[in-house]
């Protein structure tokens, strides 16, 4: 039995009024989502461990199988990885986003839908002025980007942007976790780091605001990328290939158009499939990533294929752009993988869900289970009828934790 996991970011919500009470995934129209709980098996997954903060850099590795007390060491390094930097022992890498900064608050997260080719030439820009042998600035996608610190102290609290949209920044700068204990070699303390991360971000925000690009934006009213901010930095993680782990699976593929699942990826030993058009956004290529995976299941046993639109749109909070990015993914992702492995000689496991659930009342991730759906040719259904998250809690697998989630799938064959 192969296996493919089809995850929309951030799908999952809350009941809104708006929509009579009901939540985007049960307003939404998704004939096939609906169809495979009903001819499939569902239940609900704890995607989060008690005391991490629910990122999709932790609830994606959970999902995979990883245990997070074992392996964790934030975004920057699984960044890193995607984006080909290979960290050094002194390394810390940390996510560095580039924001909107209006009236001393964080406005938006994404730098006003940064565009990559734009990035580049503010983070080339921030390399030259700001960059030096301890600090570097590495290139990523739109506006998620990378920041090495040589010797950098990794205990310091740094607040995710998209965790605190419309808050006012300054009380959010880094800060020590002074009664840490940490026998990695650094040459700097945590003080020290947080007070070098803090006066990267100040430095930034002029130099940001000069440049031609956000002259030009803020000339047509538009929101200026104005400022660096950098956050969830670790070393070098240590990660088993997923190979390792489940003797089931031989060779996999991840595909997304997200720099931390490339990272995830990477460290699990699946192979990346790069495909055109992929954004991250609404506007993302879906039909290419469908075909992308679909290719991938005549010579892999495992497939991950992350679609990050949903969370975007729950960030933005713009209710009907997230409902849009979920009906895109039934119509765009689930129907052609499914019509195309019913007819494979060898069977398929499909499974459906989000990684965490990010309300686009609130704009930010919450640490709740999420629901999923288990469909394959023979399966034997329960009695759910509809993929959502009320549905689901009535599912037969019941309520599954972290680890169990993999390896209830992996006992599929």
């Amino acid at each position: 039995m192969k296996h493919i996991i089809i995850l929309g970011d951030g799908m999952a919500d809350h009941a809104i009024e708006r929509l009579g009470g009901k939540t985007p995934l049960q307003f939404a129209q998704t004939p096939y989502m609906d169809k495979l709980a009903s001819e499939g098996r569902c239940g609900r997954v704890v995607t989060v461990p008690e005391g991490f903060s629910p990122g999709s850099e932790v609830a994606n590795t959970a999902i995979l199988g990883y245990d997070l007390n074992e392996v964790y060491e934030g975004r920057g390094p699984l960044e890193a990885a995607s984006i080909g930097y290979e960290m050094e022992a002194d390394d810390l890498a940390l996510r560095c986003n580039i924001i909107s900064l209006k009236d001393g608050k964080i406005i938006t997260h994404n730098g006003g839908n940064l565009q990559t080719e734009d990035a580049r030439i503010l983070i080339d820009y921030l390399n030259e002025h700001l960059g030096n042998e301890r600090v570097r600035f590495i290139s990523g996608i739109q506006y998620r980007h990378l920041l090495v610190i040589k010797g950098g102290n990794k205990n310091i609290e740094c607040a995710p942007p998209h965790d605190h949209p419309n808050e006012e920044w300054k009380g959010l700068l880094v800060k020590p976790i002074n009664n840490a204990t940490d026998e990695h070699p650094t040459l700097l303390s945590a003080q020290e780091t947080a007070d070098l991360l803090n006066d990267l971000i100040l430095k930034s925000q002029p130099l940001l605001e000069a440049h031609i690009y956000n002259k030009e934006r803020a000339k047509e009213g538009k929101l200026t990328a104005n400022s660096i901010w950098p956050w969830s930095g670790g070393y070098r993680p240590s990660m088993q290939p997923i190979t390792s782990i489940y003797p089931q699976i031989k060779s996999g593929a991840v595909i997304t158009a997200v720099d931390l699942i490339r990272g995830i990826g990477h460290y699990a030993g699946l192979r990346t499939i790069n495909v055109k058009g992929a954004t991250g956004l609404a506007d993302t290529n879906y039909e290419g990533k469908a075909q992308a995976a679909i290719d991938a299941l005549k010579t892999d046993d495992f497939v991950f294929v992350h679609v990050e639109a949903s969370d975007e749109a729950g960030h933005d909070g713009d209710l009907d752009l997230k409902i849009k990015t979920i009906e895109y993914l039934d119509s765009r992702i689930i129907q052609p993988i499914y019509e195309a492995v019913t007819q494979f000689n060898e069977p398929v496991c499909i499974v459906v869900l989000p990684d965490h659930p990010t309300p686009v009342e609130i704009r930010t991730h919450v640490s709740e289970p999420v629901p999923f759906l288990v469909w394959h040719q023979g399966i034997k259904p329960d009695e759910v009828k509809r993929y959502d998250e009320v549905s689901c809690v009535s599912g037969s697998f019941g309520l599954l934790r972290l680890q169990e989630f993999m390896q209830t799938l992996m006992k599929i064959e």
